[in-house]
């Protein structure tokens, strides 16, 4: 199985017409402050980080493929993986970070469906919403945000993606970020930079972009008017109902890059 094709799809369900939004950011970018912000909101957020270190666990999909590519000294004490040492050995190596994709990507996508699909068939909101569980008083209905770090081309036709939003941030800006609130050296933060998706590549897939190079409280206004954005995007969208969205087989492709370390 390649990276990123799902292992299994769940049955075809009628349920309201759910918004799914791809949304992705390069390191430093505030990418997870975006997707705390919408979930406050009333987004279901769907964390493909979290999701990662799922499928890593002891006795999950991708645990022991893993430890037989890499060997027992990418793990702790007590059996756990050691995300950093595993980190420490793909970073610089493309062949064992490929094999690392290879191992977890099907992994991860197939929970991302599987988690999805089950919050659009209960009609999940995020704690705090306000609006009725299932559709609102304006005619949206739900949103779901795929909050995906390493969302490539092949993610909107693998997740199902209505639309896909990026959080950008210019280089120098992400930077100082990762120094100044993650303990980063300079030059380990340019590299983590370096290894990624180029902006002008993570920006070509959007239909959206937050810019997020100032403070928050631009940031802030920026997210007020995604959500405006999105609530517009799902009334034109919402139907009485939409069968098969969250039974749909994924389209092959890989939709995220890069380790999960």
């Amino acid at each position: 199985m390649r990276p990123g094709q799902a292992a299994a799809a769940p049955r075809p369900v009628a349920f309201r017409a759910v918004l799914r939004c791809g949304l992705t950011g390069g390191i430093g970018s505030g990418k997870s402050t975006v997707a705390a912000a919408l979930a406050a909101l009333g987004a279901v957020i769907i964390d493909a980080d979290l999701v990662a270190r799922q499928v890593v666990e002891p006795g999950a999909p991708a645990y022991a493929p893993l430890v037989a590519r890499f060997g027992p000294g990418v793990l702790l004490p007590d059996g756990r993986l050691d995300r950093p040492a595993l980190a420490a050995i793909v970073f610089s190596d493309p062949v064992a970070r490929a094999d690392l994709e290879e191992l977890t990507h099907p992994a991860i996508g197939a929970l991302l469906l599987e988690l999805a699909a089950a919050a659009e068939m209960r009609g999940d909101r995020s704690e705090g919403a306000s609006d009725a569980v299932g559709g609102r008083a304006d005619g949206s209905g739900p949103v779901t945000v795929f909050d995906i770090a390493l969302l490539d081309e092949g993610g909107r036709a693998l997740y199902g993606l209505d639309v896909v939003v990026v959080v950008d941030a210019p280089v120098e800006v992400a930077v100082r970020r990762l120094v100044e609130h993650r303990g980063f050296t300079e030059a380990d933060a340019r590299a983590r930079v370096a290894v990624q998706m180029s902006r002008e590549r993570r920006c070509a897939l959007a239909d959206r972009i937050i810019d997020n190079s100032g403070d928050r409280d631009a940031l802030d206004r920026e997210v007020d008017e995604l959500w405006a954005w999105l609530r517009a995007e799902s009334a034109r969208k919402a139907g009485p109902v939409d069968a098969g969205r969250s039974g749909s087989r994924p389209t092959r492709g890989r939709g995220h890059t890069g380790p999960v370390a």
